[in-house]
């Protein structure tokens, strides 16, 4: 018997996405939610970079990109304790967030600036890394726009491209696509895909979690990610409208 979706979606169906811009006063902010996992998402643009950039009398023509990642205390089933530090989750979280957009940045185009993205989990419910992915790309470029004029060559715009992110995984050996808490607990396999908004693959985090997989259930499940990162691109580009700075 083929594996029945507790919420009745197809196996190659994202969970309904919203995107909410300008959630905030940031120069970028983005209320983001997929299903019941809802992230803030928001950029800030600093005039200075960080000090590993200005060590040994360097002076900095390049600017970065950082990011940050919290779950809120309420946003679990059981409440999570606030942290002064990230743990070693939150740490490898933000850690591919920041990836994932350095992966289309154009740092000389920024100049020496750096812009932060801080993501929050206001409720988690499955998904958490790759949903923030594709929200801090929209409030990113909301913040670039917000500098556009003060670029040094305002023409060229900091980022290459786009990026979103979609999680995929195995269960009773069915490839599946954008899992829920209840799913990806139940996975035997679990995989979050980054891809650009051109197909190119930013990112791949998969690991056997309960037995293995084979070629064909890995090309299923990257042909479910491809698919849904073209329609998160789409939902991406909708929601800035004419902010969207890509032909």
């Amino acid at each position: 018997m083929a594996y029945q979706r507790p919420d009745a979606r197809a196996l190659d169906q994202l969970r309904d996405v919203t995107i909410q811009r300008r959630f905030t006063s940031a120069p970028g902010s983005v209320l983001i939610q997929a299903g019941n996992t809802m992230a803030l998402c928001a950029a800030t643009i600093v005039e200075d970079v960080p000090d590993w950039m200005k060590r040994n009398g360097q002076n900095p023509t390049k600017g970065w990109i950082t990011a940050e990642y919290r779950m809120l205390p309420e946003s679990t089933l059981t409440r999570k304790p606030r942290m002064d530090r990230p743990d070693g989750r939150s740490t490898e979280i933000q850690r591919m967030i920041g990836r994932a957009l350095r992966a289309v940045f154009d740092p000389e185009a920024l100049g020496p600036r750096t812009v932060y993205l801080d993501c929050d989990i206001l409720q988690a419910d499955g998904g958490t890394r790759t949903l923030c992915i594709t929200g801090a790309c929209v409030a990113l470029i909301d913040a670039l726009n917000s500098v556009r004029d003060k670029l040094p060559e305002p023409e060229r715009y900091p980022l290459k491209d786009s990026v979103s992110a979609v999680s995929v995984g195995l269960i009773q050996d069915e490839p599946i696509l954008d899992l829920a808490y209840v799913e990806d607990s139940a996975a035997q396999v679990d995989m979050n895909v980054v891809l650009t908004r051109s197909g190119d693959f930013v990112e791949l985090q998969g690991a056997g979690e309960k037995s293995v997989f084979n070629q064909s259930q890995l090309s299923t499940m990257i042909a479910f990610a491809q698919t849904g990162c073209a329609r998160l691109a789409q939902l991406q580009q909708a929601s800035l409208g004419e902010a969207w700075p890509f032909s």
